[in-house]
């Protein structure tokens, strides 16, 4: 039996001090000091042993992340001195959709590997855009043995990344008459993306390249941003090819397992090219995700490719300048229309852009995805605030530029084995086994809009909302 697939943690302390959400507001000078049971003391995250040490150095205490909201100070107190506050500085860190819920949680899952878990509940709304809009079946969550960290049932979220053949033959003796193509296969549905947002220091590459090979996943990146220190790492890189470059990248493509080629009118021969210098190599098409994405993964899948990868914008949209859909909705119609041409068992479909949470993975296979690729989420867990300061020539307050690949490593793979315990944990709850099972399943999935039209419209009447 192969080894079970697992990914070890090791906590990594952030560099910088984080930007908490919560925090206690204390009037200290109602405190009587006397209490023999102190609600600090009580604290299970030892928050209050911090801001003892800031009391000590006469300083302001800090907005502790750890915070987990329990307010068990807030209720406890029986002098009452305590009182819950929001952080200012969290409100202005991140954007509408990378917001300072998820960088906050990002954080806390790179420096644990631990899935985040918060006290006082959830008190948002009950759907929202994109993926807020859909929910998975968990029908099966009350057979234990299928609870995907600690069941008895191993869950195994491999996919390929390579073709397959679509008929098989047999000679008359019942042996395999077909040449089976070479098989590449990652443990993860999650691979990396070289973001073209923030600092991108070398050591920020180097942490998710050796992150990326760690992990025995793959990482997209520009073929002028690897280097030498890259080499021991060459078979968890892909490098992005651009129309006509292949010559120039011969020693890439000898070194490399896959490279990705951008669609261009002269794919065909850029293809046979790398092929004739790498005739094992595994070939994967970058494309822009507009509207036209169906009808050009439909004339691209008849070729010699192996996967497709399609970008969306950052936040998980169609790069159109109106009306751009958002990944759930584009996925779908992809996947369908290779359905419906018997295409879809022969190449692979991986989406980036606007992947920034643990359960948008799920949510994407869900849709028809075979893997996801992460960018932005991995600067994010480097401590970046997704503040844009970079882009306007100023300093960066999370120093990037200082990352060292060791630490900076350690905080992407505890933050992927936290989002694949979240994924094992969805699967099991679901009752399956396979993440390549859970390609397409719609049917255990529910969409806000389907039963808003189909339970609430008769009653209610419909109202047209952008999902």
């Amino acid at each position: 039996m192969p080894k079970k697939y697992s990914i070890p943690v090791h906590p990594a302390p952030p560099r910088q001090y984080p930007v908490g959400k919560y925090t206690t507001i204390e009037f200290r000078e109602n405190c009587a000091g006397s209490c023999r049971k102190c609600v600090k003391k009580e604290c299970v995250y030892g928050i209050f042993k911090d801001n003892y040490l800031h009391m000590s150095a006469m300083e302001d205490p800090e907005y502790l992340y750890t915070c987990n909201s329990c307010f068990r100070c807030v209720q406890e107190c029986t002098k009452g001195i305590f009182s819950r506050a929001i952080n200012p500085e969290y409100r202005i860190i991140g954007d509408d959709y990378w917001t300072p819920h998820i960088i906050n949680r990002t954080w806390y899952q790179a420096q644990t590997g631990s899935i985040p878990v918060s006290g006082a509940g959830y008190g948002g709304p009950f759907t929202g855009k994109g993926f807020d809009s859909m929910w998975t079946d968990m029908s099966e969550i009350v057979r234990p043995t299928r609870d995907g960290i600690h069941g008895r049932e191993y869950i195994n979220t491999s996919i390929e990344l390579s073709k397959r053949s679509l008929r098989l033959a047999f000679t008359g003796d019942g042996a395999l008459a077909t040449q089976v193509p070479e098989i590449l296969e990652i443990p993860i549905p999650i691979l990396f993306n070289q973001p073209d947002f923030g600092l991108i220091a070398p050591g920020v590459l180097l942490s998710m390249v050796r992150a990326a090979h760690d992990l025995g996943t793959l990482i997209f990146m520009e073929t002028g941003e690897i280097t030498r220190e890259m080499a021991p790492y060459a078979e968890a890189l892909i490098p992005r090819l651009a129309s006509g470059s292949v010559p120039e990248n011969e020693d890439l493509i000898r070194a490399c397992r896959m490279v990705e080629i951008r669609h261009s009118p002269g794919l065909e021969a850029d293809i046979r090219a790398a092929k004739a210098i790498n005739p094992g190599l595994f070939i994967a098409v970058g494309l822009d995700l507009k509207k036209d994405a169906a009808r050009t993964a439909l004339e691209i899948a008849r070729l010699d490719v192996d996967t497709l990868h399609f970008y969306a914008d950052s936040h998980g949209r169609e790069q159109e300048p109106e009306k751009a859909r958002f990944l759930r909705g584009a996925i779908r119609d992809i996947h369908l229309i290779l359905i419906e041409n018997a295409l879809r068992l022969k190449v692979n479909l991986v989406f980036s852009g606007g992947i920034a949470m643990a359960e948008h993975v799920a949510k994407a296979v869900i849709c028809g995805a075979d893997g996801v690729a992460v960018d932005n989420t991995l600067l994010i867990s480097l401590e970046c605030r997704m503040c844009g300061r970079c882009t306007q020539g100023l300093s960066c307050p999370a120093a990037l530029e200082e990352v060292e690949p060791d630490f900076g490593s350690k905080r992407i793979t505890n933050l992927i084995s936290a989002w694949r315990n979240q994924l094992l944990e969805v699967m099991g709850a679901m009752g399956l086994r396979e993440a390549r099972r859970l390609r397409g399943e719609v049917g255990r999935s529910m969409w806000f809009e389907d039963l808003e039209k189909n339970h609430f419209g008769p009653i209610f009447g419909e109202r047209k909302v952008a999902y």
